[in-house]
């Protein structure tokens, strides 16, 4: 009698950890210290109002600066898919860190449409290197493997996010300017360490002049259903998800709760996700992306939900907090991940288009988040679990060919 088969062995945390190439350790590093910089989003509009400009100035500004982001997140994808990865996080670093460098100098003409201009720049060179990244990881980490290194790049992006903050603090006792001048720094250290430690793998675009793929363009994404409902189920998830750092300040604050209380609560949501993601991702990697992407978004809606239960005590928030934190890691690395699985003659064009989408939902969910926080007030909690529900609806039926084909 034939004894039954074993299941797959889990391969562990510090087991990846150890396997990681090299130059994908150099990537995710050079990721982190450009995010010790990345001050621009989060300071531009108290930098604007400390050197005389209005509150609703230093709106548009901000804006105009989401604006940048999405449209150059879109051309930086396509960048890469004709220069290639490294020579376009180079290229986008140096040009970031020069754009930023010249911000201090045009803030102090009182000229908005110049600075405006200016700002768009560096909106639009600052994303320069995420698609080129994703398609790096996605060449140089086994398939295995593809991801768990996604969910290694999200730590780092989290572990600079959570130190920039402090840096900044310190910068602006200084210097408002130094703001801007640090963020161009950093920006030249990546474009160093890309330089000098990334190998130089050919350009999709070589490739697909010696093996022509049809409609490699924006064509096969336009044609490809299943792909367009997957970034229908991404545009809501951003959205929603957008609401932690603009509509629940508002709530919180309605309840009586502090702006302390709120930090507190965004630290324990950091926390959390650095701690236990790697871990929750070495099982999550071995399900079906349609499966981690529905229970990532209802878990995602359902915490969303539950911060309408925050007027019976902060430990409430707190849960509601984590459960959402939770889907995140649920649903994060494998929808990030899943666009580098496309073949590499439109991998870069795949990526591109859903990291400009996920940023799309990202610049719309404040304002649409806002609005409906005056109109509804708590109310906003149930409907963003009801878009959960609905994100989970989209991706699953976005991502029904990956589960056939198994």
């Amino acid at each position: 009698m034939s004894s039954p088969p074993k299941a797959p062995e889990r391969i562990g945390v510090f087991a990846t950890l150890r396997s990681t190439p090299a130059p994908v350790r150099y990537l995710l590093s050079g990721s982190m210290v450009n995010q010790l910089g990345a001050f621009v989003q989060g300071f531009l509009v108290l930098y604007l109002a400390q050197h005389g400009y209005s509150l609703s100035q230093a709106g548009i500004a901000l804006t105009v600066y989401s604006a940048g982001a999405v449209a150059g997140t879109m051309a930086w994808g396509e960048f890469t898919h004709r220069l290639g990865p490294r020579t376009t996080i180079v290229t986008g670093m140096i040009a970031s860190a020069g754009i930023l460098a010249v911000i201090p100098v045009v803030s102090t003409t009182g000229r908005l449409p110049p600075l405006l201009g200016v700002i768009a720049l560096a909106g639009f060179a600052g994303p320069s290197y995420r698609p080129a990244a994703a398609v790096m990881l996605s060449e140089l980490m086994p398939a295995e493997h593809r991801v768990m290194a996604f969910s290694m790049q999200r730590i780092a992006f989290n572990i600079g996010a959570a130190v920039s903050p402090l840096i900044a603090g310190v910068l602006i006792l200084v210097d408002w300017n130094l703001l801007f001048w640090f963020d161009a720094i950093t920006a030249v250290l990546f474009a160093v360490i890309a330089a000098r430690m990334l190998p130089a793998t050919p350009a999709a675009a070589c490739t697909e002049a010696t093996e022509p793929v049809p409609h490699s363009g924006a064509r096969a994404i336009l044609r490809d259903r299943h792909f367009l409902l997957f970034l229908i189920s991404m545009l809501i998830t951003a959205v929603i998800w957008v609401q932690i750092f603009s509509t629940l300040p508002l709530s919180m604050a309605a309840q009586g709760y502090s702006t302390a209380f709120y930090s507190v609560i965004l630290t324990i949501g950091s926390a959390v996700l650095v701690l236990f993601e790697l871990k929750i991702t070495t099982y999550v990697k071995d399900w079906d992306p349609g499966t981690a992407a529905v229970i990532g978004a209802v878990g995602l809606g359902l915490g969303l939900t539950g911060y309408a239960l925050g007027g019976y005590g902060g430990a409430t928030i707190v849960v509601a907090s984590v459960v959402i934190v939770a889907g995140l890691m649920i649903l994060g690395p494998t929808t990030f991940a899943y666009p580098s699985t496309f073949p590499p003659a439109v991998r870069a064009r795949y990526i591109a288009a859903h990291q400009t989408t996920f940023g799309l939902g990202q610049a719309l969910g404040p304002t649409v988040g806002v609005l409906t926080w005056t109109t509804v007030g708590a109310g906003i909690w149930p409907i963003c679990g009801a878009l959960g529900l609905l994100a989970a609806l989209f991706a699953w039926k976005g991502l029904r060919p990956v589960l056939d084909s198994r």
